[in-house]
C-alpha cells in the first residue's frame, strides 16, 4: 500500500503564508488562520507543502488503510481558498444557506475570496465540524 504523502512537517506556517504572491489571498489566508486557531484552540501545523491543519484525528478505511489527518484545515490554492471541513456538509444545510458564495466537494469548501462569505457563519461551520470530528474520531 502506498504511503500517504501529506504528513505533518516542521515548516513554519506564517513563513508559508507569507509566500502567497496575491496580497488579498494572503490576507484571506491569515484571516482563516486566525479563525481556525480561535475555534480549535490548537496551534496550526503544515501538512505537506501547502495545507495548514489544526488538531489531528485518526482515520481507518474499510480497505484497512489508516492514518492521521487534521480536524480542520485550509490551503491557499491558486484558484481559490480551499477549506477542509472534514465532517463533510451533511447536516449543515442551514449554515450553507447563510454562508454566501462558495462551492463544495466531499469535504472541501472552495471560496474565491473571504469577502464572498459570511464570516460568523463560516466560523460556526468550522466549530460544528470540529465538534463532530472530535466526537466521532479518536484523537492522536
Amino acid at each position: 500500500m502506498a504511503e500517504l504523502k501529506t504528513k505533518p512537517t516542521d515548516q513554519n506556517v506564517e513563513d508559508f503564508l507569507n509566500t502567497i504572491p496575491d496580497e488579498q489571498k494572503r490576507a484571506d489566508a491569515f484571516a482563516v488562520l486566525k479563525l481556525m486557531k480561535q475555534v480549535t484552540r490548537a496551534e496550526p501545523q503544515m501538512w505537506g507543502s501547502s495545507i495548514v491543519g489544526f488538531g489531528r484525528y485518526q482515520y481507518k478505511y474499510a480497505s484497512g488503510r489508516e492514518g492521521d489527518w487534521p480536524l480542520v484545515g485550509f490551503s491557499p490554492r491558486k484558484q481559490n481558498l480551499t477549506l477542509y471541513i472534514m465532517a463533510g456538509f451533511d447536516g449543515y444545510a442551514d449554515l450553507l444557506k447563510k454562508l454566501g458564495k462558495f462551492k463544495t466537494g466531499k469535504a472541501c469548501l472552495y471560496v474565491n475570496r473571504l469577502a464572498d462569505v459570511d464570516l460568523p457563519t463560516l466560523k460556526e461551520l468550522v466549530k460544528q465540524s470540529v465538534k463532530h470530528m472530535k466526537a466521532t474520531n479518536p484523537a492522536r
